[in-house]
């Protein structure tokens, strides 16, 4: 598993799993970047989208940086309203067998992002200024 940067204190990570698909689609889509989606139409779900396809606008937090091994790093977003509630909580991208969400770039591949969760401990939030 990668975490967003190295020796630092993140809010994401990415399973190497995720990080081989999320190559895959880069090769075909160009750079992506990832929103979490709050719950309407896919459900509470990692969204895949080409960069300039979705646009992010000031309701919405950079919840940090993901290193799948590309030559850029792929920004990971939530809705500023979501991350009230999880901004305790440790976000890793992984991806399993399934149909993905209709508008996010994985949905054709037979495979789906997730996301996995846990509590961010006392020393990762004071790091982050959360704590």
């Amino acid at each position: 598993m990668s975490e967003a940067s190295e020796g630092s204190t993140s809010r994401v990570a990415v399973t190497d799993e995720a990080a081989v698909l999320l190559r895959e689609l880069t090769r075909q889509h160009g750079p992506l970047m990832f929103h979490q989606s709050g719950g309407c139409c896919d459900g509470s779900a990692p969204m895949c989208y080409p960069v300039c396809m979705f646009i992010t606008g000031p309701g919405d937090v950079l919840l940090g940086e993901i290193d799948a091994g590309l030559d850029t790093p792929i920004e990971v977003y939530m809705s500023e309203f979501q991350f009230e509630y999880w901004r305790f909580t440790h976000l890793t991208i992984d991806v399993v067998p399934g149909r993905g969400a209709g508008f996010s770039v994985e949905a054709p591949t037979g495979r789906r992002f997730i996301i996995r969760s846990r509590m961010l401990d006392d020393d990762e939030l004071a790091a982050l200024g959360s704590g």
